[in-house]
């Protein structure tokens, strides 16, 4: 346990090179770098360094981390999305925050100190408390009817890419077919735009409605209770689509709903596109503006335009 500590605290750079055959087969030989209580991730590629054994496994990992005194996170985007999401999982059983090495999309926004804004932060987590204590008769009634009529799980999670690259899970009803899920964020190499839900594999019955609906969102009111994300704001971004795009996070929290999808353009597939109406939103940002995109969302959503 002692050596443990000593791993992550030390400055000294260390070179984490895996043994394939002995270890788990996605986790990336990576060189470690501490200071002021953050841990840097870089890929290593370099296949001549020695391997340290204390981190040849997941569950190693997690136990390192949670007894060293590292405060945070980051990870090189060269990882790969597997690596990434190794890593990820591992912070996230031992409540240390992780960062996507990505970045700021507008430097100069940085969530407006105002009054207003600190506003817009609690009215977030009041509505959507509100929203949660309503909806769940409904949330549990889409629960027993996925679990009745579709085998498999009830929700299906993914890793998003948040406020100045902070990576973080939303859980979504499923609507997809069994095992499928794990296919539909797979990133070939010749697409271009963005990971659109409906390019995905293909959806349930019951899928298909609650897609159309919007109802399979309703879990994201949980990730507006932990800061995580706002009920209006730039739109969030898979993890597949800013690896693969090598798109740069904004320095905001990113939002259930936002300019684009109030504008009925939530069938972008374009991500210049998709991003100007959220730098349109952050330049022009007010408490009235998140008012109407929300007033104009309600309809789209109860009449399921835009839907996808």
């Amino acid at each position: 346990m002692v050596s443990q500590n000593v791993l992550l605290t030390t400055s000294k750079r260390l070179i984490l090179e895996l043994d394939s055959s002995k270890v788990d087969h996605y986790l990336p030989p990576c060189s470690l770098q501490w200071r002021n209580k953050k841990l840097w991730v870089k890929a290593n590629k370099n296949s001549s360094q020695d391997f340290l054994p204390a981190l040849k496994r997941k569950e190693w990992l997690r136990e390192c981390l949670q007894n060293s005194i590292v405060e945070q996170v980051c990870l090189d985007s060269r990882l790969g999305i597997e690596g990434i999401k190794l890593w990820a999982d591992v912070c996230q059983e031992s409540q240390k925050p992780v960062f996507l090495r990505i970045s700021s999309q507008r430097k100069a926004f940085r969530e407006k100190k105002s009054i207003c804004w600190k506003f817009k932060r609690v009215m977030d987590w009041l509505v959507a408390a509100i929203l949660l204590l309503l909806f769940s008769p409904v949330m549990l009634t889409v629960a027993a009817l996925i679990k009745i009529l579709t085998p498999g799980a009830i929700f299906c999670r993914h890793w998003q890419v948040g406020n100045r690259g902070q990576l973080f899970q939303v859980y979504r009803f499923r609507t997809m077919i069994l095992d499928t899920e794990q296919q539909s964020h797979q990133v070939p190499d010749d697409r271009e735009g963005i990971d659109q839900l409906e390019n995905n594999p293909p959806m349930t019955p019951l899928g298909k409605w609650l897609r159309k609906s919007s109802l399979d969102e309703l879990p994201l009111l949980f990730n507006v209770l932990r800061g995580e994300m706002s009920l209006v704001g730039p739109r969030t971004w898979a993890l597949s689509d800013a690896l693969h795009l090598g798109k740069t996070s904004h320095t905001a929290l990113p939002g259930i709903t936002g300019a684009w999808q109030a504008a009925g353009n939530s069938h972008l597939l374009d991500w210049d596109a998709a991003n100007q109406w959220d730098l349109k939103y952050l330049d022009g940002w007010s408490l009235d503006q998140d008012i109407k995109i929300l007033l104009m969302t309600i309809p789209k959503l109860i009449f399921g335009f835009s839907a996808y």
